[in-house]
């Protein structure tokens, strides 16, 4: 009896792509850039599974090529915004996502790209580079306190609430907005909830940790940007499309928040020409927070798990979207 097919839309742990061999046809994308939407309507209309990453737009056109035996869509992340879930869930067809693992992963990184802001690590380390190393001065490359420092959390989700647990570490006032108010953490954590626009008052640094949807899209924007202090500083290891771009380059330009570090973009990659590439008190790094090697195997592994339970007509254990079982 012939494996089933399977399409995996990039290159991953070998031995998650061992394991799925075990017993699957499996392709693998070569390349780096995703693959073009002919080759992912092609694949869905001639496999049963198919594990995407986030850089993938599974849309209405390609979720409907999938025959009445396809199994899976396994995606390799947490979010799942790129995909049509609706669309899928129609057809019955199950989503799995890898939730939990990369958690803290993303929170040491938002804390990397804070103290590399608030103290000018990047720019520095460029200033290096060049040859500049002006002599020991009151005023060189001052940058900003992050100890008893106030950070505002947009989105007490799990990795909003594991970097504010390292928050405590700095001494920090900690403040937060979420769609629901939860007091058990603000007891536990010491955590204060404001409204967004009394967050962005307050804060020195505001980190974004929400997910990608209607409400959530271009929630920092030029109104809201208004309400941060020209001292404060944003982060965004969340989606690119949660920050109006151009509201963003706006604000460094006028001098309205003090910088920038951001870990996602709109669009992605960043074209090179952008203006904000040329500003020395914004960083950006090529969507990485999850990048450690412990959390990218595990990330591999699990969505390889989905689509082993899947092709063996199982419920998936990570499922984003359970009611297709019912």
């Amino acid at each position: 009896m012939p494996k089933p097919k399977v399409f995996v839309t990039r290159k991953i742990n070998p031995s998650a792509i061992e394991k799925l061999q075990s017993i699957a046809d499996a392709e693998i994308w070569p390349n780096e850039n995703p693959p073009p939407k002919e080759i992912l309507l092609e694949k869905f209309a001639a496999t049963q599974a198919v594990l995407t990453m986030l850089t993938d737009s599974v849309d209405h056109e390609v979720i409907n090529r999938a025959p009445s035996n396809f199994k899976i869509i396994s995606q390799m992340a947490v979010g799942t915004d790129n995909i049509d879930v609706t669309s899928a869930t129609k057809r019955k067809i199950p989503i799995g996502h890898t939730p939990d693992v990369l958690t803290e992963s993303c929170a040491d990184f938002t804390w990397a790209l804070i103290t590399a802001i608030a103290r000018r690590v990047s720019e520095s380390h460029q200033e290096v580079r060049q040859g500049i190393w002006l002599p020991w001065g009151p005023d060189v490359l001052l940058g900003a306190d992050l100890f008893g420092a106030t950070l505002g959390i947009i989105g007490l989700g799990r990795i909003g609430l594991a970097v504010a647990r390292r928050a405590l570490g700095f001494n920090m006032k900690v403040l937060y907005f979420s769609k629901t108010r939860k007091p058990d953490l603000e007891t536990k954590y010491n955590l204060q909830y404001r409204s967004m626009e009394e967050l962005l008052s307050i804060s020195d640094f505001v980190s974004l940790h929400v997910n990608l949807n209607q409400s959530t899209h271009h929630l920092i924007n030029t109104d809201t940007i208004k309400f941060m202090k020209k001292s404060a500083y944003l982060i965004n290891i969340a989606r690119g499309k949660i920050i109006d771009p151009k509201a963003l380059t706006q604000a460094i330009h006028n001098k309205q928040i003090a910088g920038a570090a951001l870990d996602v973009f709109d669009p992605e990659p960043i074209q090179q020409n952008h203006p904000l590439l040329s500003c020395p008190n914004v960083i950006i790094t090529p969507h990485i927070a999850s990048a450690s090697i412990p959390v990218r195997k595990k990330m591999a592994e699990m969505a390889v798990e989905n689509i082993l339970f899947a092709l063996q007509n199982n419920p998936i254990p990570y499922c984003v979207n359970p009611i297709v079982y019912q």
